[in-house]
């Protein structure tokens, strides 16, 4: 079997590591946050959701929930357009591959809105 070569990305160990991939996902943020529409609509739906979780009277572990289903879409999303960025950059051309792989990434983030949506009705009105 052949020598797998390594990332010329990858080295650094330690704290430097940390840092480095720190800044990599301030940049992951920053550019979801400029690129993608979705995104910052969930955004604002998390400053708005994840206050109330804590003015919400509820046990903490439902308002845990509460916050955890909210960024749990945020997470989604970041990996649904980290899927569909790195598709469109492999090809603009229609696919089924391709389509099915967007695709899988939206039916995420419907469960992860669906999720949402059943956590607080059931903390709110449960």
């Amino acid at each position: 079997m052949g020598k797998t070569q390594e990332s010329p990305f990858k080295g650094k160990t330690g704290l430097a590591r940390l840092i480095n991939a720190f800044g990599y996902s301030l940049d992951g943020l920053r550019a979801a946050f400029r690129h993608e529409d979705a995104f910052r609509q969930l955004v604002l739906l998390a400053v708005i959701l994840i206050p109330m979780a804590f003015s919400v009277h509820a046990a903490p572990l439902a308002r845990a929930l509460l916050v955890a289903s909210s960024l749990a879409t945020l997470i989604i999303e970041l990996l649904n357009s980290a899927i569909e960025a790195a598709v469109d950059h492999t090809s603009l051309e229609r696919h089924p591959l391709a389509k099915r792989a967007k695709d899988m990434g939206s039916a995420a983030q419907l469960l992860g809105l669906i999720n949402l949506a059943v956590v607080w009705g059931l903390v709110l009105f449960g």
